[in-house]
């Protein structure tokens, strides 16, 4: 039932979201992202004058056994050519006093990391990003669901 109400208000926020040109989340199988469960999401480009932001969005449980993940993501064309890969570490805890970072409700957690910040694509098609867990382990417990999202390029000033 939590995660179903959990699952409305992203819902719900995410209408309103004007920026957002493509956005997607997938569950993992009893909250382990397992090494060889490469999550991939596809999304088409149209306009190639504007500049992008791609981020990768986890959901996580406070049980979570570490403070930090690392991962690799890699962002491919219709033709399977890399345009972009990178190993990535992020904290989604404090590394000194445990706490929790993200937004969060009960014991889940959401975290939003910046892949790329206004990326330009060439051509407008079909593109991939791949997500993939680099951790020690073969099995990474309490990782709930993971996500990408493009959205516009708005420069700060």
């Amino acid at each position: 039932m939590r995660y179903l109400i959990i699952l409305c208000l992203a819902v719900a926020l995410a209408a309103c979201d004007s920026n957002r040109v493509y956005e997607d989340f997938n569950d993992m199988e009893e909250a382990f992202w397992h090494l060889d469960s490469i999550q991939t999401f596809s999304f088409e480009i149209k306009d190639t004058t504007k500049k992008y932001n791609i981020k990768a969005t986890f959901r996580n449980a406070s049980s979570y056994p570490f403070y930090n993940l690392y991962f690799q993501y890699t962002l491919t064309d219709s033709l399977d050519n890399v345009l972009m890969q990178q190993l990535k570490q992020v904290d989604l805890f404090e590394p000194k006093t445990g706490e929790p970072k993200g937004s969060g409700l009960g014991d889940l957690f959401d975290h939003s990391f910046m892949l790329e910040e206004g990326y330009q694509f060439e051509s407008p098609g079909k593109y991939s990003l791949s997500l993939e867990q680099y951790m020690r382990r073969d099995t990474l417990p309490f990782i709930l669901s993971v996500g990408a999202r493009v959205e516009f390029f708005e420069p700060t000033d």
